[in-house]
């Protein structure tokens, strides 16, 4: 490992509505701590020295996206967003090739409703990776006993919880290598529920780097409460 970091891409996508917050608007437009949670987001990234580049891919129906000032930021790149995440996050690289992204180059796909990376994670999650030959994600080992539910909602086992990790963003890979993962698993109804399992999917192991357990995503009303008092 060196003290120097890659340049690299950012895929951010943003096309879900976020039924669970019960809110008026799709939950990257929440405030929070007067603005809303995207831009905090996109903060998390612009500043960086090695940033290429950013896409944000939305709902073509997305009404909110043109009042922010981020709209307007030059590193910025709006991109249509796809009925799940995978087929966003492919409609992002196809932007990010267009950009003059190589597919050698590495991509850092992020939640929109993750705006609490900490920069220490960030510069971890770069300098690690920057020669892996595969690449990673952020990941926190999970701290709760875990429990194995059987079809009639009992327990039938108790897991070694020293095996499993949380998987968190960014996630990091070659551009080439996670559109061909991506595009093969989605032509293969394979679920894919992030990035990462694409690639285990196509023959790959990502390595996991661990981060701050609170980058956390927010999904429910509590989670942006918690950001909020913190």
């Amino acid at each position: 490992m060196t003290d120097t970091q890659p340049s690299f891409w950012v895929v951010i996508p943003a096309a879900g509505v976020g039924s669970r917050m019960r809110a008026d608007r799709p939950k990257q437009y929440l405030p929070l701590n007067g603005r809303c949670l995207i831009e905090h987001t996109l903060d998390c990234f612009l500043d960086q020295p090695g940033l290429s580049g950013l896409v944000v891919c939305l709902s073509p129906l997305d009404e909110w996206w043109p009042d922010l000032g981020c709209a307007r930021d030059p590193r910025i790149t709006r991109a249509d967003g796809g009925r799940e995440r995978a087929d966003s996050v492919l409609n992002g690289l196809q932007a990010l090739t267009a950009l003059g992204a190589g597919e050698q180059d590495w991509v850092l796909v992020h939640d929109a409703a993750r705006p609490n990376l900490a920069q220490s994670d960030l510069q971890t999650l770069l300098t690690t990776l920057q020669n892996d030959p595969v690449g990673g994600l952020l990941a926190v080992p999970v701290r709760d006993t875990l429990k194995l539910a059987g079809p009639d909602g009992r327990v039938s086992s108790t897991p070694d919880r020293s095996l499993f990790w949380q998987a968190y963003t960014p996630q990091m890979f070659r551009l080439g290598a996670l559109r061909t993962a991506l595009h093969d698993a989605l032509a293969a109804g394979v679920t894919i529920t992030d990035e990462a399992s694409a690639m285990e999917w196509a023959g790959q192991a990502p390595r996991l780097v661990e981060g701050r357990a609170d980058n956390i995503k927010v999904t429910r009303p509590e989670d942006l409460e918690f950001l909020r008092q913190h």
